[in-house]
């Protein structure tokens, strides 16, 4: 094996490690636990995508349909996602976020992002800096 290979690898089990560090303590600066990561995650794709059937929305979580029914159902239930009848397929019903979920998801942001504001400011200008450019560089990762 090469250098590059034993260093690439080594980079790959170090960066592994630190964001799934790094990620484990962003999701604890939790506001409202009620409401499990689960659910966390199926209001966030409705945010960022929009309305869909509780199938689009299945998969967009990589989960089966009849465990996104019982996520919807308890989203249903707390108040944060209503369903309506679907335009064009009478079947179908499309799920969308209540005024209560826009602002349980602010808030939950609101709390990452104030621990994680306190944490780089005790970093120095040039920790913050790389922090800057690696964070273009793991978007790009995970994009790819």
């Amino acid at each position: 094996m090469s250098r590059t290979t034993l260093d690439t690898a080594a980079l790959a089990h170090d960066l592994r490690l630190a964001v799934m560090r790094f990620s484990r303590r962003l999701r604890g600066q939790r506001v409202d636990t009620s409401v499990t990561l689960t659910h966390l995650a199926a209001l966030s794709t409705l945010k960022r995508f929009g309305p869909m059937s509780p199938g689009e929305l299945a998969a967009h979580e990589r989960v089966q349909p009849p465990s996104m029914t019982r996520v919807v159902v308890a989203l249903e239930g707390m108040g944060l996602v209503t369903r309506t009848p679907h335009p064009t397929d009478g079947r179908q019903v499309v799920i969308d976020l209540t005024p209560a979920a826009d602002e349980l998801l602010a808030t939950e942001a609101r709390a990452r992002e104030a621990w994680l504001s306190g944490q780089l400011q005790q970093l120095t200008a040039e920790e913050r800096a790389v922090l800057r450019e690696a964070a273009v560089i793991i978007d790009k990762l995970a994009s790819g």
